[in-house]
């Protein structure tokens, strides 16, 4: 499967936060959010703190794998928080940064205006 993601694309998550950011503030946000896992995964968050086993059922089609990576890129971001417990097993809790809290309404009125021009857009 790595070798496959290769052929897609032929630069790292790293090497693609390096890249200077641009003088436009949408390229930049979508540059910290794109992808088809960030957004629900930053969605979900703002509704309140969840587990690593809540965020992966409420986004059944992501792959454990997957969701870890995004997670690690989000908070490597400075998205999210990631706060583990001393317990065994382990307690891991996602949350959003204060960065990010103000994503959520934005995250939804996006899904909304999906919602009232959907036919619209789906019927072209």
């Amino acid at each position: 499967m790595a070798k496959a993601m290769a052929k897609i694309s032929s630069v790292t998550p790293e090497q693609d936060r390096e890249a200077p950011f641009s003088s436009c503030p949408v390229d930049n946000a979508l540059k910290l959010i794109s992808g088809k896992w960030k957004p629900r995964i930053l969605y979900r968050l703002s509704l309140g703190t969840q587990r690593f086993g809540e965020l992966q059922r409420s986004i059944p089609e992501v792959t454990q794998r997957m969701l870890t990576l995004q997670l690690r890129e989000l908070e490597r971001d400075g998205l999210i928080k990631r706060k583990v417990y001393a317990e065994v097993p382990p307690k891991v809790e996602y949350s959003l940064t204060k960065a990010a809290r103000n994503m959520g309404p934005i995250l939804l009125s996006f899904g909304n205006w999906f919602d009232t021009h959907a036919s619209e857009l789906l019927n072209n």
